[in-house]
């Protein structure tokens, strides 16, 4: 959903141009990357508490006045989080929103179902080779380039089997080249509603977006050693992440929606862990442990903590360049465990 607010001609006086827009976002990640082309100019609202699981919320008093008050809206969009549509439409209706699944050059990759995935055939992206086409990232067979039409998909925390699990996996912001083609879209949406300040927001994005190169290239060298080592993850939240860095993700024990796992996908990550040569098992702190000791129970495991939210994290215009790090690190220490 990319809503564009109508802004009348006789209400555009230098006054009203000269305010900074108040900005709302979802996730910390889309508020990191939101702050980075603010700037100095203004500071957005977070929605999604950190540490809170964006697949279900329910929004504070001072939350939803926040959405009440907003000129702009960044999210990721339905499919992560479905409950923000009717605060949207009843709440943020005078807003221009921005669902950044939909931003023309996404690189998407489809909802996986299965528990154990198929050994990935990764092609060479390097972020410092191809930082000048956003069109060469088709990393697979189910990477779609654009904003595709979507299934709508019922994202909740009942079994597995009561979610039509289709369309697309909204974890997109774990591909750092999805992060640079958002930080121009967030730039133009608020150069438009703050043409005084467009310069500022332009600049301000091209300087996020060489940061973000610099690091993503950095991560390529650090994590290419452990390309081929394989892990389980705790919920299917990190394909984004795999593709770019060409990493060997045998399966996870819940969904991306971060649904709950029946026995019989526990029983086959179980198997997978000793078929596949598994050597790690990451848990994440939004969720409770006791699914990932289960599957660890007699395997020889190393085991480490992933965070697709960057739980602990600073938020603000530090906040993406620190969780990519961040998940890169975790990786590198537990894949390299004797």
């Amino acid at each position: 959903m990319k809503r564009l607010g109508l802004i009348p001609a006789l209400f555009l006086s230098t006054a009203a141009l000269a305010d900074v827009p108040a900005v709302v976002t979802d996730i910390t990640p889309v508020h990191g990357l939101v702050s980075m082309v603010m700037g100095d100019l203004g500071t957005p609202t977070l929605l999604v508490d950190p540490g809170a699981s964006p697949h279900g919320y329910a929004l504070r008093p001072s939350q939803a006045a926040a959405l009440q008050q907003a000129d702009a809206v960044f999210w990721i969009g339905h499919e992560l989080a479905p409950w923000l549509e009717g605060p949207l439409d009843q709440l943020a209706s005078r807003a221009v929103v921005e669902e950044l699944l939909q931003v023309e050059g996404t690189v998407l990759h489809d909802f996986r179902e299965e528990a154990v995935f198929a050994p990935a055939l990764h092609e060479n992206h390097d972020d410092h080779d191809d930082h000048d086409d956003h069109d060469d990232h088709d990393d697979h067979d189910d990477t779609h380039s654009g904003a595709d039409d979507h299934d709508e998909a019922e994202h909740g925390h009942e079994s597995e089997h009561d979610h039509d699990h289709t369309g697309i996996d909204p974890h997109a912001w774990l591909d750092p080249a999805n992060a640079r083609i958002w930080l121009a879209a967030i730039a133009e949406t608020l150069s438009r509603l703050d043409p005084e300040n467009a310069s500022i927001y332009q600049a301000n994005a091209a300087i996020a977006e060489a940061e973000i190169i610099a690091v993503s290239g950095e991560l390529s060298i650090a994590l290419e050693p452990v390309s081929n080592r394989s892990f389980v993850t705790f919920h299917d939240a990190f394909q984004y992440f795999e593709y770019r860095y060409e990493l060997t993700n045998a399966g996870a024990i819940s969904m991306s929606d971060a649904s709950s796992p029946s026995a019989a996908r526990i029983a086959e990550i179980r198997d997978a862990v000793a078929e596949r040569g598994v050597v790690c098992i990451f848990s994440e702190p939004q969720f409770n442990p006791g699914l990932v000791a289960t599957v660890a129970d007699g395997a020889d495991l190393a085991t480490g903590i992933i965070d697709p939210l960057g739980t602990g994290l600073e938020p603000g215009a530090t906040f993406y360049p620190a969780l990519i790090r961040s998940i890169a690190s975790s990786v590198e220490a537990c894949l390299s465990t004797p």
